[in-house]
């Protein structure tokens, strides 16, 4: 197959979520294919109506079953590709100038035949690499399944216990009423979440990587929402929404992104508290800030008393995920509506935004507050 036949054929075969060959693939209602990982990070927020990535349809069914004639013709695609790469001088063998086409399982490493043969190696397992990549990203699968079930286990867990916790709520609300009894109010738990690191994520998203998209900062003494509320506050209901003391260090693109995949990495390490993300407008004056809040897509690590609060906003969610201590990574998908963030150094994903279209540039921002 010359090299244009090839790209026709694996372009046809390409998830149009993670640009690469299907990985377990699933066609949805609407007739469109996609990675099964892929439409689980779009749909893990419980998206409703569920919608196709590609074309908005809606799609009725929570799951679907692997498309086994779309994944053996990816698997097809990966291992003409393959055959393809081999020709080239970085998989020819030095030594004895032949293609490096198998994999040995102890070492990790690639070997040309001759090579195999030799005394080091003779004794491990072999195998062609195109059936060792697929037997890993079986692998991969299969752990990713589990992945997938803990986590829906854990969620179960939450929502029962938010149940429980509001169940007491009602009761304790009754027996004050009657002047029956004085129950204590349970307190609310913030259990932490798993971080399971992703390989090659991180390698993905750095395709897409853009530099110094921070090009203008300035220190603030408030940071606001064009809505009134303060950028950093106490998160206790009980306090009323002002802003705080202290001073900001606050970043942000002189031009914002109107289309395409773009991928940028900011580092947290020194503040306790800060805001990231992508905003659709920001107005400076000489003692504050004012952030659009229409279309402003963060994640924010708060401090309240002597614990550490992440959340995202549109809506206001709580992570329980660990908080991030060094770098974040941020991926904006501008056509299909998305933001993600990611722990680099755990290769883990924190949270990912359900597609909403894009109606204006979005800006890079960044706010550390002062310790």
């Amino acid at each position: 197959m010359d090299s244009d036949t090839l790209q026709v054929f694996q372009s046809e075969l390409t998830c149009s979520i993670c640009m690469n060959c299907f990985l377990d693939p699933v066609t949805i209602d609407c007739g469109h294919s996609f990675c099964r990982p892929c439409l689980s990070l779009c749909w893990e927020e419980g998206q409703t109506p569920r919608r196709c990535p590609e074309c908005r349809g809606i799609s009725e069914r929570p799951d679907f079953k692997t498309n086994i004639a779309l994944k053996r013709l990816a698997s097809l695609a990966r291992q003409a590709r393959a055959d393809h790469d081999h020709s080239s001088e970085e998989q020819i063998c030095v030594t004895h100038q032949e293609a490096k086409g198998l994999f040995c399982e102890v070492d990790q490493t690639l070997l040309c035949g001759p090579c195999s043969e030799r005394p080091e190696h003779a004794a491990h397992s072999h195998s062609p690499i195109h059936r060792a990549a697929e037997e890993s990203r079986e692998k991969l699968l299969k752990r990713m399944s589990s992945l997938w079930k803990m986590r829906e286990e854990i969620q179960i867990s939450l929502n029962e216990e938010a149940n429980t916790t509001q169940s007491f709520e009602g009761l304790e609300n009754v027996l004050e009423t009657t002047h029956l009894a004085q129950i204590q109010k349970p307190q609310p738990v913030n259990p932490e979440l798993p971080s399971w690191p992703v390989s090659g994520f991180l390698h993905m998203l750095n395709n897409f990587r853009v530099d110094n998209v921070l090009s203008l900062t300035t220190i603030i003494h408030h940071a606001i929402l064009d809505d009134g509320s303060a950028l950093f506050e106490d998160d206790h209901p009980d306090v009323s929404r002002q802003p705080q003391g202290g001073s900001c260090v606050v970043s942000w693109g002189a031009w914002g992104f109107t289309s395409g995949r773009h991928y940028w990495e900011l580092d947290v390490a020194q503040s306790s508290s800060w805001v990231l993300g992508v905003c659709k407008s920001i107005f400076t004056s000489d003692t504050s800030i004012s952030v659009g809040v229409e279309e402003a897509l963060f994640l924010c690590s708060t401090k309240v008393n002597s614990q550490y609060i992440l959340s995202t906003t549109s809506p206001p969610l709580v992570q329980f995920v660990k908080r991030p201590l060094g770098r974040i990574g941020v991926f904006l998908d501008y056509d299909n509506g998305t933001v993600s963030f990611y722990d680099v150094f755990r290769s883990s994903l924190i949270y990912s935004f359900l597609p909403s279209a894009f109606s204006s540039p979005m800006i890079p921002f960044l706010c550390l507050k002062s310790p």
